[in-house]
């Protein structure tokens, strides 16, 4: 089955000196969602920013802001990153004791609620929560820093996760993070994903359009 394939840019691979043009820059080259990486240097090894930074490029962009918080215990800020202007809310499943509590926080606030399964977490882990999540991330580096290295393994679960939510009937946005490029990209989609998170790959060198139009699919 064909599916649409969004392009998520992350933030957290623009120029932070001059981040509102990097915001409006990728809206106009293309970008179907603005990807948000929030950092807390306790859950991930590094730290990036918080609601304030959301808040302050909300009025930037109409594009979706795809808001993914790789912070522990994640459920006190769900409301400020809401009132910020996240669009989507994604959590990690081991962000908190109770996933299933945290998601339905999310979609009370009348937001897209997503969880994250770092490259340690099976597939498994979703079977009773595909019921009520809108989006999945699988991670296909391990989370904190930019610019690594597309693990393979994970494709594998991209395909499984894939065929858990086609069962499911319901329309839930697969996701990939990590390590993107014009070839992962690929071999990503070929996995069944339809939505990728892309930083370096489009904030590096050249134009930010023709990065964006690379990691589509023909």
């Amino acid at each position: 089955m064909s599916r649409p394939v969004r392009i998520a840019p992350s933030i957290l691979s623009a120029d932070f000196a001059r981040l509102g043009e990097e915001v409006r820059a990728v809206d106009v080259a293309g970008a179907d969602w603005i990807h948000l990486d929030v950092m807390d240097g306790h859950f991930v090894p590094n730290i990036s920013f918080g609601p304030n930074i959301v808040r302050a490029i909300r009025p930037l962009t109409a594009k979706p802001f795809d808001v993914h918080l790789m912070i522990a215990p994640v459920d006190g800020y769900l409301d400020a990153f809401a009132q910020a202007g996240a669009d989507t809310i994604s959590v990690h499943l081991e962000a908190g004791p109770h996933v299933h509590r945290s998601v339905g926080r999310i979609k009370s606030l009348g937001l897209r609620a997503g969880v994250a399964l770092n490259p340690g977490t099976p597939a498994k882990m979703l079977d009773y929560l595909l019921d009520v999540v809108d989006q999945v991330i699988v991670m296909t580096v391990n989370p904190g820093f930019g610019g690594q290295r597309f693990i393979e393994s994970q494709l594998k679960k991209v395909a499984a996760i894939r065929k858990m939510i086609d069962a499911t009937g319901r329309s839930i946005d697969l996701e990939v993070d990590g390590g993107i490029d014009a070839e992962t990209a690929r071999q990503a989609i070929d996995a069944g994903a339809d939505a990728l998170v892309a930083g370096t790959s489009v904030f590096g060198e050249g134009n930010y359009a023709a990065n964006i139009a690379r990691l589509r699919p023909a």
